[in-house]
């Protein structure tokens, strides 16, 4: 289920369509009408502050979630994950966020994972994000250690890859 589908069961509602939207990009799951941050129930005036909404705006957003057959059935199994992309220089580790230039393309991951393993680089995590809108999506990649200078070109001219930023 992408936007293109919450924004059909939310038409003619634009601040529950942004609090579905918000839910969706964060991995909060919905459960019996309430949103949950992995076992942490998330409160109805928090979320409506992190997207502008009035709380009651939240309320109704989660009930008709968990009202809606299809829609209940993608935001119950929503789970929020860690990314290491920004914590990796703490843990000694470097990272790369690859934007590719279609994301339906097969093997970018492969043809990445494939260079840095040319290079001796050991991959501890790779996430491709799409934020749940098709052609929007990135792949990061954090590995152990520092990625190798003369391995950027060849990131650079692997397939389907757009664009290479090394943190």
């Amino acid at each position: 289920m992408g936007m293109d589908i919450i924004g059909g069961r939310f038409a003619g509602y634009p601040s529950q369509e942004k609090v579905a939207k918000l839910l969706l990009e964060s991995g909060m799951r919905v459960e019996a009408g309430r949103a949950y941050c992995g076992e942490v129930e998330q409160g109805d005036s928090a979320i409506g502050r992190a997207c502008g909404v009035d709380r009651r705006v939240v309320r109704t957003t989660l009930e008709r979630i968990s009202a809606d057959p299809s829609l209940d059935a993608v935001f119950s199994k929503l789970r929020c994950t860690l990314s290491m992309v920004d914590l990796a220089p703490e843990i000694g580790c470097s990272s790369v966020v690859i934007t590719p230039t279609d994301s339906t393309m097969p093997g970018i991951l492969a043809d990445i994972t494939g260079v840095l393993y040319r290079h001796g680089v050991s991959v501890r995590q790779a996430m491709v994000d799409d934020g749940g809108d098709e052609g929007g999506a990135v792949l990061s990649v954090v590995a152990y250690g520092r990625i190798p200078p003369e391995a950027i070109p060849e990131l650079r001219s692997c397939r389907g890859v757009d664009s290479v930023l090394i943190k």
